[in-house]
């Protein structure tokens, strides 16, 4: 019996190894000063969207895990809310998931959404920017956001962000970067 009990436990450990690894298998977010990984992607009016073709511009680059959940949805409604305030400072606002061109479509036409979602279903660039979790087909990506210059180098990278605040605190970063510049 003692064997028994012994077995199950070093099962339960193995087990909850390969959990822990399958959710944290990413690898590490571009830092502050490093060039903003290059990517193509296809958006979700199934056009092809290249990183580097914003050069000139502040892109908010945001990961989050899926369409049409609770907390993705309150984080793109709170970006479209500040629309205007991003566009007056030559900033455009990039949302990348794992979900399809299908249905970043449909969650952008549901919620008015007037800015581009990517599709990254293989996880590739989500990886690239150490915002992938999970492993074969139950990955998504996390809740992290990157903030490139226009020079196309990452100025603030923000992790497992709130949802509520976070648009306006990008706004204020954006904000307070310009002023340092000029």
């Amino acid at each position: 019996m003692k064997l028994f009990k012994r077995s199950i436990l070093w099962v339960c450990l193995g087990l909850a190894g390969l959990v822990w690894v399958a959710f944290n298998n990413h690898d590490d977010p571009p830092a502050v000063g490093d060039a903003a990984p290059d990517f193509t992607l296809l958006s979700n009016e199934g056009s092809e969207i290249t990183l580097s073709d914003y050069q000139g511009k502040w892109v908010v680059l945001y990961f989050y895990p899926r369409d049409f959940t609770s907390g993705c949805t309150i984080q793109a409604h709170n970006f479209q809310r500040d629309m205007e305030q991003y566009q007056e400072k030559n900033a455009v606002i990039l949302g990348v998931s794992v979900d399809s061109v299908e249905s970043h479509a449909e969650f952008c036409a549901k919620e008015g959404l007037d800015f581009k979602l990517l599709s990254d279903m293989g996880g590739d660039v989500s990886s690239k920017y150490g915002s992938i979790r999970g492993v074969s087909k139950a990955i998504m990506s996390a809740r992290n956001t990157f903030l490139i210059n226009p020079e196309g180098t990452i100025s603030k990278v923000y992790l497992s962000v709130s949802v509520n605040p976070h648009s306006e605190e990008v706004l204020a970063d954006i904000t307070s970067f310009q002023s340092t510049e000029g």
